[in-house]
């Protein structure tokens, strides 16, 4: 019989993970959770000033945390995202794909430039982050990406883009 814990079985002792959208609410989450696992992270955003703010959450936990001012729509962010990391850490295990955005316009009334930048973020910047990590990470790593139940369903909500960039 092992005497291990779930969180035993889940250590992340000695790995790097990025986290995008980390500076407010399910990125947060997920970078005090990675950290309380044992991860260092690298926590991407657009807005510099609340990135510090999950920085300290992080730091509290014992870990090493770099925060990289990035506008994931942008490959050259992506990119930069990974260089930090790789010239911080030397290496990246997990990228959590979180930046995302939604929107509450119906679909006959949203415009051409709200839904693409919805699609923007939520779809296109998770592959620009994919791309940049998978260039350096090594077999076993992780890429994960935030979905929504509402890519299956629309819940009487109108998300058209939402719903479509989620589906993926």
């Amino acid at each position: 019989m092992s005497t291990n814990t779930v969180l035993d079985r889940f250590r992340l002792d000695g790995k790097v993970a990025i986290v995008t959208g980390a500076s407010s609410g399910l990125g947060v989450a997920f970078g005090k959770a990675l950290a309380e696992a044992g991860a260092d992270l690298v926590l991407a955003a657009r807005r510099a000033d609340r990135l510090e703010n999950t920085r300290a959450l992080i730091e509290e936990r014992g870990r090493r945390a770099l925060t990289v001012t990035a506008d994931v729509t942008q490959p050259d962010d992506a990119q930069a995202v990974v260089d930090a990391a790789l010239a911080e850490f030397g290496r990246v295990d997990v990228l959590v794909n979180n930046a995302g955005k939604g929107t509450a316009v119906p679909a006959t009334r949203e415009t051409p430039e709200e839904f693409r930048e919805v699609i923007d973020i939520n779809l296109n910047g998770s592959y620009w982050m994919a791309q940049a990590c998978g260039r350096v990470m090594k077999p076993g790593s992780s890429i994960i990406n935030v979905a929504s139940v509402v890519a299956l369903t629309s819940g009487r909500l109108p998300q058209a883009a939402y719903s479509a960039s989620k589906a993926v």
